[in-house]
């Protein structure tokens, strides 16, 4: 669940969703397999295993599932099924940039499915690097406003690594280099400030403003490459204002 612009809301609202839960879970146990299965199953000298678990707690995937998971991808019960990490790029409405970040154990099976969701939602595939190079890997804290202000939060987090503050409308972006994630998070701990989400995604150098017509066929797209077992993140540089989310609520 990724995308980091204002759209970013309305795609958070529909993930907590029970019908999307289970989904949820499954793409989360399978980061922590892929984690183990590179890194071994210390979280302490596994940064990426650490990362993948405190996502899925945040997320309140059960702790037996996490366990069985690292076991699972470390190996320790057996044969861990091999998961590839495969990014497609494309084109959505308005000329919008997509990433769409796949972890498959059947490649064929992923591209077809990813190229038919794309092509029937009015999408267009892109060859590789066509969109790529308008994002960059940044580490990406998602927390709501409450009564915290841009300048509360520069301070809990300037000294651990982040790079900026975003205001989202509802909600602020900390950035930083994936690596200072960790930091980060121990940062806003210490200052006592709940987050949301933190993960390691894609940040669009552009973003594109969407007009309502666009925006909802953007979300169509969206929630048809979501709903793939394969598809893990989708990163996008569409852009939609509050008039416009407020025009797509009401629908």
């Amino acid at each position: 669940m990724s995308g980091h612009s204002k759209w970013a809301t309305t795609k958070h609202k529909k993930a907590i969703l029970d019908s999307r839960r289970a989904k949820s879970f499954a793409k989360l146990i399978k980061n922590i397999e892929v984690a183990a299965r590179g890194g071994g199953a210390d979280l302490a000298g596994n940064p990426a295993l650490e990362l993948a678990v405190t996502k899925a707690k945040k997320t309140s995937v059960p702790a037996d599932n996490i366990d069985r998971a690292i076991k699972r991808g470390a190996g320790l019960l057996g044969d861990a099924v091999d998961y590839q990490t495969i990014m497609y790029e494309g084109y959505g409405p308005q000329g919008t940039a997509i990433l769409i970040e796949c972890l498959t154990d059947n490649k064929n099976r992923a591209a077809s499915e990813v190229r038919l969701a794309v092509g029937r939602n009015g999408g267009n595939m892109g060859d590789p690097g066509s969109v790529a190079y308008m994002f960059t890997r940044k580490g990406i804290v998602g927390l709501p406003k409450n009564e915290h202000s841009e300048d509360d939060l520069l301070m809990a987090v300037l000294d651990a690594g982040a790079e900026e503050v975003k205001d989202e409308g509802e909600s602020f972006e900390i950035i930083s280099e994936p690596q200072d994630l960790p930091a980060i998070r121990a940062a806003l701990v210490e200052a006592g400030i709940e987050y949301e989400s933190d993960e390691a995604g894609f940040v669009p150098s552009m973003h594109v403003e969407l007009d309502v017509e666009n925006a909802r066929k953007f979300m169509k797209l969206y929630d048809a490459l979501e709903d793939l077992d394969d598809v893990q993140n989708i990163y996008s540089n569409a852009d939609i204002g509050a008039d416009v989310h407020a025009a797509l609520e009401e629908d």
